[in-house]
């Protein structure tokens, strides 16, 4: 938004993570509590995970409203989409638990970085591009979930 503004590019998520960590590891108790954020975000990244393989998003869609086709596709993406961006939130997370665990702010990451960090796996660039596609359905499947949303 403020690229779009005009006002310069918006500071990277690595370097606010990073800011942030470092903020809060400095206060009296900080890094058990930048411990515990990160092991409360990893648990919420797995429950997104969870529940798109479970296919509870669906509860949340006017299903009935959709043909058989659609309903399968539209339940497709929910469960690919939502799979991957757990996936990615518990791991951006991990690296936060990981900068508590060692008192190295640095090691926090944004979504970026740790999305580049998944190069670094000896999957390598083929678990980034799976990631990224990942990411791709669930933009697709919140498209669909904008026109078909349970009000």
């Amino acid at each position: 938004m403020r690229y779009a503004l005009g006002l310069g590019a918006p500071k990277s998520s690595d370097k606010e993570s990073i800011d942030l960590t470092a903020t809060a590891m400095r206060q009296p108790g900080g890094r058990i509590l930048m411990g515990i954020a990160g092991l409360v975000l990893i648990g919420v990244g797995a429950a997104l995970a969870w529940q798109a393989i479970k296919k509870k998003f669906r509860s949340d869609l006017r299903t009935g409203e959709m043909s058989l086709h659609t309903r399968k596709v539209v339940t497709f993406l929910g469960q690919a989409g939502g799979i991957a961006r757990g996936i990615v939130f518990a791991a951006a997370a991990l690296f936060l638990l990981i900068a508590a665990v060692t008192a190295r702010a640095h090691e926090a990451k944004g979504i970026d970085a740790t999305l580049r960090a998944f190069t670094k796996t000896p999957a390598g660039p083929w678990l980034l591009v799976l990631i990224a596609v990942g990411l791709v359905i669930f933009g697709c499947y919140s498209l669909a979930e904008s026109r078909w949303h349970r009000l």
